[in-house]
C-alpha cells in the first residue's frame, strides 16, 4: 500500500522521482546518522510531523537514539558537540539561510567538519525544506502506522499535522 506522501505525488511522479534522486545523492555522501540528525532538526523546525516521525523512527531503530529526548531538549539528550552543531546548522538553514555567515560555520570547522561535510548538512536541510513544505501545503498527514510508536515519542514528534486515522 502506498504511503500518504507517495499518494501526494501521484499526479507528478516525475517530481517524486527527481526528489528521490536528489535525496539519494545527498545521503550517499553523508554519514547516515548525521543525515538523520540534520533532517530531524530541519523537520522539527519546519513543524513537519510526517518528516519528524519518519526520521525520528530511523534514528531510533537504526541508531538507538533517544529521539523523544532529542526533540524535547537535544542539549540534554547525550549528543556530542558535533551532533549539536550539525542540528543547529540545519535549523539555521530552515530559519534564515541568508543570515549564515563565516562566523556561523567556523565552530563546525573547529569541531573537525570538512567543507564537504558542512555542505552536506546544508543540502540535507535545504532538501528537507522542499519535501516538508510540499507535504504541508498539500495537507498530507503522517501515515496511521506511526500511531504504533511510543506515546512520548509521538508527543515529541507530532509537531504539525496530526497522524492520519487508520
Amino acid at each position: 500500500m502506498p504511503t500518504n506522501f507517495e499518494l501526494a505525488f501521484a499526479d507528478r511522479p516525475e517530481v517524486y522521482a527527481a526528489w528521490q534522486q536528489l535525496n539519494g545523492a545527498i545521503k550517499a555522501g553523508m554519514n547516515l546518522r548525521r543525515y538523520e540528525l540534520a533532517t530531524l532538526a530541519a523537520a522539527l523546525r519546519l513543524r513537519s510531523s510526517y518528516c519528524s516521525l519518519a526520521h525520528g523512527k530511523v534514528l531510533l531503530e537504526q541508531f538507538g537514539e533517544p529521539v523523544g529526548a532529542i526533540a524535547r531538549d537535544r542539549g540534554d539528550a547525550g549528543l556530542d558537540a558535533v551532533d549539536l552543531a550539525v542540528m543547529d546548522l540545519a535549523e539555521r538553514v530552515v530559519d534564515d539561510a541568508t543570515s549564515i555567515g563565516e562566523e556561523d560555520l567556523r565552530p563546525l570547522r573547529e569541531l573537525g567538519l570538512s567543507e564537504e561535510e558542512i555542505m552536506d548538512v546544508v543540502l540535507a536541510a535545504a532538501a528537507r525544506c522542499f519535501f516538508s513544505k510540499t507535504l504541508g501545503a498539500l495537507g498530507v498527514r503522517p501515515d496511521a502506522a506511526y500511531r504504533g510508536l511510543e506515546p512520548a515519542m509521538l508527543e515529541a514528534l507530532v509537531v504539525g499535522r496530526p497522524i492520519a486515522d487508520a
